[in-house]
């Protein structure tokens, strides 16, 4: 029997500080996630290994450890849905989606880039808050359990060079 179809809004703020400059942006928090209340909370979302390879770092355990992670990288956590009716945790099953307000992020820090965590989360921001916004996305291999197409080591391959691209000016600078 599958989950019930169920009214989400978001459930936590975006993560962001003034040195933000990447946007990573999913769709809408997982289940799990939303009973964590952060991001990427499945334990088999690949998200947070993904990231602390990326900077050669140990993978962070609590939310602290994430988000300190994110802070001392310069990345931005959000997601393109404020609310929408879902069944579970299936990004195929978004309906009646609200788009989040990206706007109190985007005024507040320097996003350069922004890299969505998969398909769902791509396009919904290219039809909703890309005209907005005025930033072009990059579409990203979702970190979630559900791509299991993809291996760690290919995520990674992947990531990787799409977040320290986008972080080289900033590198630069120093």
């Amino acid at each position: 029997m599958s989950a019930p179809i169920t009214h989400v809004i978001h459930p936590f703020a975006p993560l962001f500080d003034k040195d933000s400059r990447v946007l990573i942006l999913g769709s809408l928090p997982s289940v799990a996630s939303r009973k964590n209340s952060f991001y990427y909370g499945h334990p088999q979302n690949r998200f947070w290994k993904m990231l602390a390879a990326v900077f050669g770092e140990d993978i962070p355990q609590t939310i602290e450890e994430k988000t300190q992670l994110c802070r001392r990288h310069h990345i931005a956590l959000y997601d393109v849905i404020e609310s929408c009716d879902i069944r579970g945790s299936s990004d195929a099953s978004i309906r009646n989606a609200k788009p989040a307000d990206l706007d109190q992020l985007l005024s507040h820090c320097k996003i350069q880039t922004i890299l969505c965590n998969g398909k769902s989360a791509f396009a919904l921001y290219t039809k909703h808050q890309q005209a907005k916004t005025g930033l072009e996305a990059q579409c990203m291999p979702s970190t979630s359990p559900a791509n299991a197409a993809w291996s760690l080591d290919k995520l990674i391959g992947e990531w990787k060079p799409a977040i320290l691209n986008a972080l080289a000016p900033l590198h630069d600078e120093h």
